[in-house]
Parts: structure tokens; C-alpha cells; sequence
């Protein structure tokens, strides 16, 4: 199948069967269409339909996340994971308005300059709601041009990377590019699937080399296996009178940037050090059921205590500390086990009120 063929097979299908009815789909323009590709980074449609919808309620413009509060933007993100995506999508919104005027450069290569934004996401950008021609190479993307074509390698491997950047541009048409990158995007999406791929569906069964040979499942060649580290931490959820949580803000740098968290420590041995370093008073202890957080390079077996505190008078609160309030929480960035935990601790306590 040419080139061409390959274009007017996928609009053909797009056409008749694509996605048109997306949240981000509608009123396109750069600021909607970049919010979207950076939420679907690693994260299925489905998930992230409330997230967007939410997320532009609150800033529906590039200049209302460039002048939000981190906590809001951190607060919007809660559950989507991969929280640099969100500290990004802030620092690029402030580069835009204050450099840009609040316009997204029309040019590839200047998009990739700010932060977060890599070549396949410009690409979606620039051709979505700009109509430039540009190549994309998203997951769903690649998986579809590496059966296609039966590309031998990982493609996180930069030579097999190049092979599949250059057949996304040779089959990238001169016209309808926008509806063309949302063709392929939704081929991988609904039809060309990780495991069980629709083939007899796909408008390119004719010209596939994978589904030729019946090979489907083995393209994309996979990321080599590495054992999966183990990391273990004891969280305390310290419980003051009111039933509010002691949470600290992480640095900005690092594992869970920017967001609220509970305190870390190796074993309860440590608990003491850390009530005094808040000048509170320990009281009732309880353990509860453990969590495991899986992280894309280790694993983070989390080992909750609820542990009921009393504050002295006399305590002088920190700058990166506060106490959470469960039952009217604040609009703040927190990690999803964390969310959870907190979860856990407001049903043991109310349960502790009523009986």
C-alpha cells in the first residue's frame, strides 16, 4: 500500500467510524488541544474525559493556568499520575503568555522548546489545531506503524525510533492532517489494540505485515524485563482532636513534586521524634491495611498507622505543613495513595464518632 493509499484508507475509516464527539474535539484551539495530549500521556481516554472537562472549567485559558495558584493546578491533577506533566503544562503556560503574547508558536520545532512538550505531542498540536503537517509518534501510533510495517526492535531503541519517525512522516498526508493525526491516534485507540487487535475492522488489514503472518501480538517489540525494585515506607496519619491530618508539601523536585503528603519514616520508632518536632503529644496508635503504589522504575509497599495526637499551645505551625481538614479538605495537589489513605483514615475516625 503507497503512501497515499495508506492516508485515504485511514480518512476513509475516520470518516465513517473515528472519534468526533471528544471533549477536546470541540471549540479546538492550541490551549485545549495541548491540555488534552499532555493528560493522555500514559493515561486512557476514559480517564481523562472528567479530568479535561473539569480541568477547563476552572481554566479555560492558557492566561488562567499561567496566573493559578500551584496548589489548584496540582489540586485539578489529584489522580492522573505523573504530576510533572501538570508542573510543565504551568511553566509552559507562563512561557506563552509572557513571551508569546499567549499564543502557541506556529512552528514544530519552537513548540518542542517549552516544557513537556515533546516532538509527537508538537506534532498534535501543531497539526490538530494549527493544520501544519506534522508527523505524530504517540503509543497508539507507534503500535499501529510497527505491525504495519513489522518493525524488528524496541522502539525506544533510537535507531528502531528513527525507522518509525520516518514511516509516520511518509505516510503523513498534505491534506486533512488534523483529522489524519486523530485517525491514527483512534485506530491504535479502538481497533489496533495492545492484546486482540480488531484486524478485520482495520482499514489497513490489506497492507499489514504484521496480520500477514498472523504476528500481531509481537509488534510493538516490548521494553526488555527488568526486576522491578521494592521500596518500603511507614506513613503516619497524626489525627488531632479536631480529626484533621498533619500533611506536608514534597519539594518541588522530585517524586511527587510540588504535592501535600504525609510524613515518611523507616519504622515507629521514629514517631517520637517527629511528635516533638511538632510539639505534639502521642495518644492512641492503629495500623492500618497496608497499600502498594506502582511507580513506572519501583514499587512503594506503604505501611499506614492512624495515630491520634494532641497539639500544644504553644506549637508555632510551619510554613510546608498544615493540618487537613477531612471533612471540609482544602483544594490542594495530593498523591493518589495518599488520597486514599486519607480516605481510610476519615472512615475509621467517623466510625470512632458514631459508635
Amino acid at each position: 500500500m503507497k503512501a497515499e493509499q495508506f492516508s485515504t484508507a485511514v480518512l476513509e475509516w475516520y470518516d465513517r467510524h473515528g472519534r468526533h464527539d471528544l471533549p477536546w474535539q470541540q471549540d479546538i484551539n492550541p490551549y485545549r488541544v495541548w491540555v488534552s495530549e499532555i493528560m493522555l500521556q500514559q493515561t486512557q481516554v476514559s480517564t481523562v474525559l472528567n479530568y479535561f472537562d473539569r480541568f477547563m472549567a476552572s481554566l479555560p485559558t492558557v492566561e488562567a493556568l499561567a496566573a493559578a495558584p500551584e496548589d489548584e493546578v496540582l489540586h485539578l491533577w489529584t489522580g492522573l499520575g505523573y504530576y510533572t506533566r501538570a508542573r510543565n503544562l504551568q511553566k509552559t503556560a507562563k512561557i506563552v503568555v509572557a513571551e508569546h503574547g499567549g499564543e502557541f508558536p506556529r512552528d514544530v520545532e519552537k513548540l518542542t522548546e517549552l516544557p513537556g512538550i515533546g516532538r509527537s505531542t508538537a506534532g498534535a498540536i501543531a497539526s490538530i489545531s494549527m493544520g501544519i503537517r506534522a508527523p505524530i509518534l504517540d503509543g497508539n501510533v507507534k503500535r499501529v506503524l510497527a505491525r504495519y510495517t513489522a518493525q524488528e526492535g524496541y522502539p525506544g531503541e533510537p535507531k528502531v525510533a528513527r525507522q518509525l519517525w520516518a514511516n509516520a512522516e511518509l505516510f503523513t498526508p498534505h491534506t486533512r492532517v488534523n483529522h489524519y493525526t486523530q485517525a491514527m491516534m483512534d485506530l491504535g485507540a479502538t481497533l489496533c489494540t495492545r492484546s486482540r487487535p480488531s484486524c478485520l475492522l482495520c482499514p489497513l488489514e490489506s497492507g499489514c505485515e504484521a496480520h500477514k503472518y498472523s504476528l500481531e501480538t509481537r509488534y510493538p517489540i516490548p521494553k526488555p524485563r527488568k526486576s522491578v525494585p521494592q521500596k518500603r515506607t511507614l506513613m503516619p496519619l497524626l489525627a488531632n482532636r479536631e480529626g484533621a491530618i498533619l500533611l506536608y508539601r514534597r519539594p518541588s523536585s522530585g517524586l511527587w513534586g510540588g504535592l501535600w503528603s504525609l510524613p515518611e519514616l523507616d519504622d515507629l520508632d521514629d514517631l517520637p521524634h517527629l511528635a516533638l518536632q511538632h510539639s505534639l503529644e502521642l495518644g492512641q496508635q492503629q495500623e492500618l491495611p497496608g497499600l502498594t503504589h506502582t511507580f513506572s522504575h519501583f514499587q512503594l509497599d506503604i505501611e499506614p498507622w492512624l495515630v491520634r495526637v494532641e497539639e500544644s499551645a504553644h506549637h508555632v505551625a510551619e510554613a510546608d505543613w498544615l493540618w487537613y481538614n477531612l471533612a471540609t479538605p482544602p483544594r490542594l495537589g495530593l498523591a493518589a495513595p495518599v488520597k486514599k489513605l486519607l480516605k481510610r483514615a476519615a472512615d475509621v475516625l467517623n466510625a470512632g464518632e458514631s459508635s
